[in-house]
């Protein structure tokens, strides 16, 4: 036989009175019923909990140490509808979420805090991931969703949902000194048609490697590829070590680095786009919240 929430209940209103009699006046009860439910609970427990007499009520050595356990399981046990019905809602429990690189420097940031401070009992779990590791990983059901650069393979469109949430042009990022271009004034790429560039690889990230390609077909210049990283920091680094030149999401210059200079295009810029994938059949109730918040950001 198991214990009973009832007689711990029970339990606790005797050792807080004291008394027999008032603790049944307390739990709107008759005392024999009461002293009953108390003998059955000692009998199961194999020790006493009260020790007896004509005029007192004392708790013994157990009883001292049921008593904050009891009170315990008692408010665990009270507090389970809260519990259930927050984890229904998608105000608590638990969000997988990777990201590309270059979400760090847009949207990830704001959207984290608003989400953070809407539903503070929600566990997110950051994974910083390429577009195709996380196709891979929502196919497997390792993550909840994931920030990245479209457009999802065929094959993937069955089982993914998909949602726009930033679309925004390339600039050109080069060697802090190397164009003598006063700040807040374009250039064209064929001002920097000898420098070496360096990209992201296409087999990574095929849309935004194509989109970095056009913005040098329209300006007429055919690139060097001088260097591939997958990392937008690791991108932005090779520049600042004088290695190359590279075309990255206007965003990516909030990632402020000495001996880097960030410049608008004079020729039309392509516009890339940063969006969210997650898995149709996911029904978690935190994932419907979040998407809930980013479809009020979406530009689409």
């Amino acid at each position: 036989m198991s214990i009973e929430l009832r007689q711990l209940r029970y339990f606790i209103a005797v050792a807080e009175e004291l008394h027999f009699g008032r603790a049944a006046l307390r739990l709107h009860m008759t005392q024999p019923p009461l002293s009953q439910t108390i003998q059955a609970l000692e009998a199961h427990l194999g020790t006493l909990l009260f020790a007896r007499t004509k005029r007192s009520v004392a708790l013994t050595p157990a009883g001292l140490a049921l008593l904050p356990e009891a009170r315990r399981l008692l408010s665990q046990a009270e507090a389970l509808p809260d519990l259930v019905c927050r984890a229904a809602s998608g105000t608590s429990g638990r969000l997988s979420l990777a990201f590309v690189s270059s979400a760090d420097y847009n949207v990830l940031p704001p959207l984290l805090r608003e989400f953070r401070e809407r539903y503070p009992q929600v566990q997110i779990d950051l994974r910083e991931a390429t577009s195709d590791v996380q196709l891979a990983d929502l196919a497997q059901g390792r993550i909840d969703a994931g920030l990245l650069i479209p457009p999802l393979p065929d094959k993937a469109k069955s089982e993914l949902d998909y949602l726009t949430v930033l679309s925004e042009p390339l600039i050109l990022a080069v060697p802090a000194g190397i164009l003598a271009i006063p700040r807040g004034k374009n250039v064209s790429l064929n001002k920097v048609a000898d420098m070496p560039l360096i990209i992201f690889p296409r087999r990574i990230a095929p849309a935004f490697h194509d989109a970095i390609l056009t913005c040098f077909r329209t300006a007429g210049v055919t690139p060097t590829i001088g260097q591939e990283a997958i990392q937008m920091q690791t991108i932005i680094g090779l520049v600042s070590a004088g290695m190359g030149i590279a075309l990255v999401p206007q965003s990516v210059s909030n990632l402020k680095r000495s001996g880097v200079q960030y410049i608008t295009l004079a020729d039309q810029a392509t516009l890339v786009e940063t969006g969210i994938a997650w898995r149709r059949d996911n029904a978690s109730p935190v994932l419907r919240v979040f998407l809930e918040l980013l479809r009020k950001k979406s530009p689409c």
